[in-house]
């Protein structure tokens, strides 16, 4: 699955790069790798953890999903909320 890169993110110098497996990717800043979105079940729908990649904490809402393509986009919101963009 291919995400698209949100404006806010590009804005601001970063990157959308895809894991392994097609449920994850990591968000550069200034070419470091600093946050992890991980598309995961829940509760019959999806979800998507947003977690620190230096210490691990987590920025997600625990929102739910219909799609993994709504968790993608609700990760990146809920991070964009986080950094305060």
């Amino acid at each position: 699955m291919a995400v698209t890169v949100p404006d806010w993110l590009t804005k601001h110098g970063g990157e959308l790069r895809p894991g392994a497996g097609g449920r994850t990717w990591m968000v550069l800043l200034g070419g470091e790798p600093l946050y992890v979105l991980a598309a995961v079940p829940a509760e019959g729908h999806e979800t998507c953890k947003v977690t620190q990649a230096n210490n691990g904490n987590r920025l997600d809402s625990g929102a739910t999903y219909l799609t993994l393509d709504d968790a993608a986009r609700g990760g990146l919101e809920d991070l964009r909320k986080a950094l305060g963009w």
